[in-house]
């Protein structure tokens, strides 16, 4: 889909703030409302926005700890791999889940409440199908977080 400064401008805002009326969205991209809304339908209906979230408080949530972990599967046999694949799916503190290439066949960011609760964790994880190693390695303090894409 090729974006107009227009869109970009939208997709700016609505990252910004997915809960700005369509009237103070056409004010701030100097569109008409109808015109904005149909521009905001377009680019849902072209899969460009996916949904719209609410961010919660990772700390005030319960879960201020990040852990990095690295898998490595006994096999790449793509069974093991969409083995692995569906049950990481079901596990909630998983927030992100990467294939990787390297050393490690997968990267995963987790959030725990502390220690023992990452153990607890752990012990799931090392049960995943296909499983051969896992590696952690705690995050310290979060030094940068977005969840905007540029837009360019």
């Amino acid at each position: 889909m090729d974006l107009d400064r227009y869109d970009r401008a939208i997709l700016k805002l609505l990252q910004q703030d997915a809960r700005i009326t369509n009237a103070a969205l056409a004010e701030k991209v100097s569109l008409s409302e109808s015109a904005c809304l149909r521009r905001v339908r377009a680019l849902e209906e072209s899969g460009l926005i996916e949904g719209y979230t609410a961010l919660l408080n990772q700390q005030k949530a319960g879960f201020p700890v990040n852990v990095f972990v690295n898998i490595t599967l006994d096999r790449q046999a793509q069974p093991g791999l969409e083995a692995f694949e569906g049950a990481v799916r079901r596990i909630p503190e998983v927030m992100e889940c990467y294939l990787m290439t390297g050393e490690h066949d997968y990267l995963l960011r987790v959030v725990v409440a502390d220690l023992p609760d990452f153990e607890r964790l752990h012990q799931q994880l090392t049960r995943l199908p296909s499983v051969a190693r896992v590696h952690s390695s705690f995050a310290v303090r979060t030094v940068t977080r977005a969840s905007a894409l540029p837009m360019r």
